[in-house]
């Protein structure tokens, strides 16, 4: 039996992998440990998961209040209050971790962007891995990833791509680790790197991100074909498909609605607060102009237009899963567990991609030929109610959505899949 220290931050869709992945540990005997926000507490104890906190419930809302105003302004802004406090908070993971360690039998796992994990390999040889939930973190100069530039352009990208010489993606790749990510990581990584007595990481995101025991990415090569570039290490598992639909089933004024007419559409905004209120007037309007159905799924009502018409429900929650296959179309944000819950129910999706990791997944959506993608500066009620028009008219889209969802259909469990490959190399 190994003590298995698991580390992530994030919002509650970076965190449900590492519930699913902690359960698995669990189910083989193991005794799995999950560092995260105190905000998660129950979300984590509620799944029988032992849970430490890192942090306080005040520094990760503050945290994200100030990412989602700055998204307003550009996507970039977003990244920088998330990594300040993911700089912030490396000490005390690596803290509170190595409280919990017992020598030999301790291994460590953390999402791509904690460190923590990789600092006890170092500093205690504890066998680790690193989990990449999106393929955004995986650099290559033969298939870059979709980023956004830094201006107002929302959307705008940066000058790679498959026909950009290779010389050029390498210099842009250098330019971006010493202008960028070393303000906004790496030099606090090596601050602590020093107290520890490491030695200096020079680009913590160019290989030294990739460099621990195993390296996992929770997503399928049908999703993101790896490129010959990727780390020679890099396992692909699958999606980490968990939501708690067995905990908590559609509610009864859900499931009423959903039964007295067609599929309805559904809009969610994700987690940025400052954008949702537009985000859900525009939805209404073009829902009002088409017609049609609609389902907001909101967690507060106050994010809302303050009457909705008799076609329109709220719901503060509804686990996809159960949701998601009922629907006509799905118009959301493009994070990644949100997009694989909708490529496996085969729903039709409308993205609305705002910062982070969000333009790359839609990207990779818009090439399995089952979204449509409308950047945040053209989401208006008569441009969101002609694509959604074109979109549930189209029989190729509905057919393409059901081959994909096929993908889904039986094969290893992708989390039996993460758990082996991680024992394979870590225990």
């Amino acid at each position: 039996m190994k003590r298995v220290l698991i580390s992530t931050l994030g919002s509650q869709g970076d965190l449900l992998p590492f519930i699913a992945l902690a359960q698995t540990f669990a189910s083989h005997g193991h005794e799995p440990i999950l560092y995260t926000n105190p905000i998660f507490r129950e979300c984590v104890e509620g799944a029988g998961i032992s849970f430490v906190p890192v942090g306080t419930v005040e520094q990760f809302t503050s945290t994200l209040a100030l990412a989602d105003a700055n998204a307003t302004q550009n996507p970039l802004r977003a990244f920088r209050p998330i990594t300040a406090e993911l700089s912030a908070r490396c000490r005390d993971y690596y803290q509170a971790m190595k409280r919990e360690l017992v020598p030999k039998q301790s291994i460590a796992i953390g999402h791509g962007f904690m460190f923590a994990h990789r600092l006890l390999r170092e500093t205690h040889q504890v066998p680790c891995a690193t989990v990449h939930l999106q393929p955004i973190l995986l650099r290559s100069n033969e298939r870059p990833p979709r980023n956004t530039a830094a201006s107002s352009g929302f959307g705008q990208l940066t000058p790679l791509g498959p026909l950009t010489p290779r010389f050029v993606t390498r210099a842009l790749w250098w330019l971006a680790d010493k202008t960028f990510f070393h303000a906004l990581f790496t030099r606090s990584l090596n601050q602590l790197r020093t107290e520890l007595g490491l030695p200096v990481v020079k680009r913590a995101f160019h290989a030294w991100i990739h460099e621990a025991d195993c390296v996992l990415g929770l997503f399928p090569d049908w999703f993101a074909k790896p490129p010959a570039d990727w780390p020679s290490q890099l396992r692909l598992t699958g999606f980490p498909i968990h939501d708690n639909a067995q905990q908590r089933p559609l509610s009864p004024q859900l499931l009423q609605f959903l039964d007295a007419g067609p599929p309805p559409v559904a809009f969610y905004a994700g987690p940025f607060i400052a954008t949702t209120r537009d985000f859900f007037e525009t939805s209404v309007k073009a829902a009002q102009h088409m017609d049609r159905r609609a389902i907001l799924l909101a967690q507060f009502a106050k994010e809302l237009p303050a009457n909705l018409p008799k076609n329109v429900i709220h719901v503060d929650y509804a686990p996809f899963g159960k949701l998601l296959p009922r629907l006509s179309a799905f118009v959301h944000h493009g994070g990644i567990g949100t997009t694989a819950q909708a490529l496996r129910a085969g729903v039709p999706q409308l993205i609305k991609p705002v910062a982070y990791d969000q333009f790359d997944n839609s990207a990779h959506a818009l090439k399995l030929g089952v979204a449509r993608e409308l950047l945040v500066k053209k989401y208006t009620a008569p441009a969101v109610a002609r694509v959604l028009t074109e979109m549930l008219g189209n029989k190729a889209l509905h057919e393409r959505c059901r081959q994909v969802a096929k993908h889904f259909e039986g094969g290893v469990c992708p989390m039996e899949a993460a758990y082996e490959a991680i024992c394979q190399r870590l225990c």
